[in-house]
């Protein structure tokens, strides 16, 4: 859970196993311990004045900066998320057509993500909702990813994020959603990773206690390449809006139970999104939990911060080189577990 809508300041192929767990990798990356596959950053900036429809760029919206993505892979950064709204890229209703300007500008970021060689993950970021309303219909859902997935298919950097922080919505809900999300994405051909989330947020802290543990693992993909996503903040109500973490042991404290569900069920994680203040105890907690991570890299496959893009101003988890105001702070220790 985080706060972020702000207007801007302007205005693997292959499952093989490691430690006796699957763990998903592409056609070329071979397993191993201590090693992360995906790493990278959140990008933000198209899902910005989110109550704004359509919504003009540069006023109430804009795509990220690619020198600054430029510059993260520089540093050894493979995977961009890329957070945009349903509502624009397909206005009116979700078996409608594209808003050609907003295509365009993704096709845009995505072949140039794509195009370093790293990979664009695509993430509608609309917290299990269509214009603010809860998404009842899977079909329509369904509809919305086929349209999607048919033209970003082709790309194999690709992945896919079903939706981002699905919460207060019934549980089998979001475990339909889910599941035609999976079903629209592969009936179009479409082989790449597909990142499911879960609800409360898809805290991992809460993974067990907000039912994802007993109904998320139920999800089919015929190609067997489903990424558990979660996300975790430090701060004491876990809503990633303070500088100031619990303590410095915090990071692995909250995803311990994660990685146990994720070693019993077999299944494979990433962490999309977590961030936490410049300051000491912080950079201890989040340099514990990627430690943590890493002697569990069998179960989890990477991590994202949140968040680079170029309208943060003063956010205090900003990213966005190198005025960002974590930048300084965290680049390099992010780095250092890759």
């Amino acid at each position: 859970m985080h706060i972020h809508s702000f207007l801007p300041a302007a205005a693997l192929a292959t499952v093989v196993s490691a430690v006796a767990t699957p763990r998903i990798l592409d056609n070329t990356v071979p397993a191993k311990l201590n090693k992360f596959q995906y790493i990278g950053m959140n990008e933000a900036g198209p899902e910005f004045g989110e109550k704004v429809f359509p919504g003009k760029k540069g006023k109430d919206y804009a795509w990220p900066n690619n020198t600054a993505i430029a510059h993260f892979i520089d540093k050894g950064m493979n995977t961009f998320r890329l957070n945009f709204l349903m509502e624009r890229l397909i206005p009116d209703k979700m078996t409608g057509s594209f808003n050609a300007e907003y295509l365009k500008d993704m096709e845009d970021s995505v072949n140039f993500v794509t195009g370093k060689g790293a990979y664009a993950m695509l993430n509608p970021h609309n917290y299990g909702r269509y214009y603010q309303k809860i998404i009842e219909n899977p079909e329509d859902f369904k509809a919305w990813w086929t349209s999607v997935a048919k033209k970003f298919k082709d790309n194999p950097k690709v992945l896919w994020d079903t939706n981002n922080e699905y919460h207060d919505m019934p549980q089998p809900l979001v475990v339909k959603l889910n599941q035609a999300a999976i079903d629209g994405i592969r009936s179009t051909g479409a082989t790449q990773l597909i990142h499911v989330e879960g609800n409360s947020w898809t805290g991992a802290w809460s993974w067990k206690k907000s039912g994802n543990a007993d109904t998320m693992g139920a999800l089919k993909d015929p190609l067997n390449k489903l990424v558990y996503h979660m996300h975790q903040y430090l701060d004491t109500d876990g809503s990633g809006t303070k500088a100031e973490c619990v303590s410095s042991t915090i990071g692995q404290e909250r995803l311990v139970e994660a990685t146990q569900w994720l070693k019993a069920n077999k299944k494979v994680g990433f962490l999309g999104e977590f961030g936490a203040g410049d300051n000491a105890q912080c950079k201890t907690a989040v340099a514990g939990m990627l430690k943590y991570m890493q002697a569990n890299s069998d179960v989890w496959s990477g991590w994202n911060w949140w968040s680079a893009g170029p309208w943060w101003g003063p956010y205090i988890y900003s990213m966005e080189p190198k005025d960002g105001k974590a930048y300084k702070g965290y680049i390099d220790l992010l780095m250092t577990y890759t």
